[in-house]
């Protein structure tokens, strides 16, 4: 695989960019290689500047699931770009976009677009302080919120991939607040939640973890979490950014019948374009300022571009059958890599919900952070490298989630399996 260009982009962004990056995952030094660079990428397929393809699996990290280029998302982009790119104003395509949120989401009554999942989760918590008057955030052990200093106590994604433990910068009077749990823990949860002295103000999590890679709630975790919010006046904030309209039509919260008081979105709703939300109850929106005390703003929250391209995806996914195939389709992959993960000569266990999915390199369920921690990175590293010789991407993390999209054909997937028997015999202790 020629990767001259690759290497020599990558010299010089680290002249200009720390670390030759702008988010430090991308630098794949977890996995022991330099990053690639990519030029293009249309379905599931992504062209590097090298020449090289690639079936990818990471998706842009999980908006992309109607695969990349989608011809009617880019024909609403550019046909909106035409008309203008900003306008710090409203416009129509808001109101359009926020009334089909609100009708798929079982939780939201009232939505406010933002521009990243990190600004929908730190106004959800600004907002759920402003509404009871408490303080603490609870959040969990391994769960990522995006990097907001608030959400830098033993968070998930580029943290631990990094060896990083929280950060420099966050000072010790903001992150007293902040109070990290096991997650699928109720005896913790309860204990925790029940002390009144904590002044707890609300619950963040991902109901279904996926930044120490894809961990599922055990069965009676969110509904009992939500009963206990729900006794004790704590409010219960859902972070779907990353399942959001991609578990089901109505995220995680659908598939469980569990509903939050809060719900945060990411870039999914824009077609994969930045953007965020957040929303909920209508009497906790209008909390929000100009209706409410609750300040929070931002110039591009509404953009255009992402409200158009947000519209044509989620036209797209509405249609009947949408779910049902990419969840078939997602089933059958996984059993096929639980068969080759069986004959694999190193221990793996496979955690898959719907069409997220990671491989963890250990002989132990993986079930919350601790044991997600005890996985081998270092043979994940070697499964990385050598898939993507083999012209598979995926994400240059263990501790991250793989994506299937709608563009993800039978023969995509099954040359995928052919590389990932042929990586899992490769691998050495």
């Amino acid at each position: 695989m020629k990767t001259d260009r690759s290497a020599q982009l990558f010299l010089e962004a680290k002249t200009l960019m720390p670390g030759g990056v702008n988010s430090p995952v991308r630098a794949c030094r977890s996995v022991g290689c330099e990053p690639l660079f990519v030029r293009k990428a249309s379905g599931c397929m992504l062209t590097d500047v090298d020449g090289n393809e690639f079936i990818d699996f990471v998706g842009s990290w999980g908006p992309m699931i109607l695969g990349h280029s989608h011809p009617e998302v880019v024909e609403a982009i550019c046909r909106t770009a035409a008309d203008g790119t900003s306008f710090g104003a409203p416009s129509p395509l808001e109101v359009e976009l926020a009334a089909m949120v609100c009708d798929a989401v079982p939780s939201i009554e009232k939505v406010r677009f933002v521009n990243s999942g990190t600004e929908a989760t730190m106004s959800a918590v600004r907002l759920a302080r402003g509404y009871t008057g408490r303080k603490a955030v609870v959040k969990f052990d391994g769960c990522y919120h995006g990097h907001a200093d608030s959400f830098l106590v033993k968070a998930g994604s580029g943290v631990i991939t990094l060896g990083i433990p929280g950060s420099p910068g966050v000072p010790e009077d903001i992150v007293k607040n902040t109070l990290s749990i096991p997650y699928n823990n109720e005896a913790v949860l309860e204990e925790t939640l029940r002390n009144a002295s904590l002044d707890i103000a609300c619950v963040i999590v991902e109901p279904v973890a996926g930044n120490m890679g894809v961990v599922a709630p055990a069965q009676n975790f969110l509904r009992r979490l939500r009963e206990l919010t729900r006794e004790l006046g704590i409010v219960l904030i859902f972070d779907e950014v990353i399942t959001g309209f991609r578990l089901a039509l109505g995220g995680a919260q659908e598939r469980f019948g569990v509903i939050p008081d809060l719900t945060c979105l990411g870039k999914i709703i824009g077609g994969g374009l930045p953007v965020g939300a957040y929303g909920g109850k209508r009497e906790l929106m209008e909390m929000i300022a100009p209706d409410g005390p609750v300040y929070q703003a931002g110039t591009l929250s509404g953009n255009p571009l992402a409200m158009a391209a947000g519209l044509a995806m989620l036209n797209i996914v509405k249609r009947p059958g949408f779910y049902a195939e990419l969840e078939e389709k997602s089933a059958w992959f996984g059993d096929e890599m639980e068969k080759l993960a069986a004959a694999a000569p190193v221990p793996i266990v496979l955690n898959r919900i719907g069409s997220l999915m990671t491989c963890f390199f250990t002989d132990k369920p993986i079930t919350d952070f601790e044991s997600a921690l005890q996985a081998n990175t270092a043979l994940y590293g070697q499964y990385y490298r050598h898939m993507l010789a083999g012209g598979v991407w995926l994400a240059p993390s263990q501790f991250e989630a793989a994506f299937i999209s709608a563009a993800h054909d039978r023969a995509h997937l099954e040359q995928a399996l052919r590389v990932t028997e042929s990586s899992f015999k490769k691998l050495m202790v």
